[in-house]
């Protein structure tokens, strides 16, 4: 995999090779985009490390794992022409309404929803009346429990002290939200009011386009 993705990175300089010779990536040659590392575990960690690339942990996969890896990763660190500080993303569920008993309720389908693709049972994602009256069976309780408690889920003022927990427990120069309800409005709410609530400023409107291809 590091072979890999140092040949990867090689393309937008120009360096890398294949083994018929040497490629030009267009487009791709010239740019510099910015590649992190994503991973759930340490071999992740320590490889983005080692490489000096700026690395992102799943969170919310894999949250007994955070610190450990957020700290290999962090003893890892090489500089690079790439970073020349570690930098750290934390991917994390949030769901946030009006109140926590309405973030509650929206929570319930991504409750319902993980609990079947458990138990090998994955289906369309149901609605917030579906996980409602579903009765959860202990071992279904089980199998959601290892992930939900690392989700952030409540009204504006619960998820900003979650968030900023979170934040600070791991020394995480970002954060990336994942909301995981059933109506689309009800996704982008919650993300205004993860912004209100943070005091991060609103979001500009997309300008008018001219044409498809604009």
């Amino acid at each position: 995999f590091p072979r890999q993705l140092t040949e990867l990175m090689g393309y937008f300089d120009g360096t890398a090779r294949a083994g018929y010779g040497r490629i030009t990536a267009v487009p791709g040659y010239g740019a510099r985009p910015e590649i992190w590392l994503l991973g759930s575990s340490d071999y992740s960690a320590q490889a983005a490390g080692v490489l000096g690339l700026p690395f992102s942990f799943a969170h919310h996969f894999s949250p007994r794992n955070t610190v450990p890896a957020v700290q290999l990763y962090r003893e890892s660190f090489q500089p690079s022409e790439w970073l020349e500080e570690p930098r750290v993303m934390v991917a994390v569920a949030v769901i946030c309404a009006p109140d926590d008993e309405q973030a509650r309720w929206l929570a319930g389908p991504s409750r319902l929803s993980f609990a079947r693709l458990r138990a090998g049972r994955p289906s369309k994602f149901p609605t917030p009346e579906e996980a409602a009256e579903h009765e959860f069976s202990a071992s279904e309780e089980a199998a959601v429990k290892t992930v939900s408690g690392s989700a952030v889920i409540g009204g504006p003022a619960k998820v900003r002290a979650g968030l900023e927990e979170l934040a600070e427990r791991t020394g995480a120069d970002e954060l990336m939200l994942t909301t995981m309800v059933h109506a689309q409005s009800d996704r982008l709410r919650s993300y205004e009011l993860v912004a209100e609530a943070l005091g991060l400023p609103p979001r500009e409107p997309a300008p008018a386009s001219a044409g498809p291809y604009d």
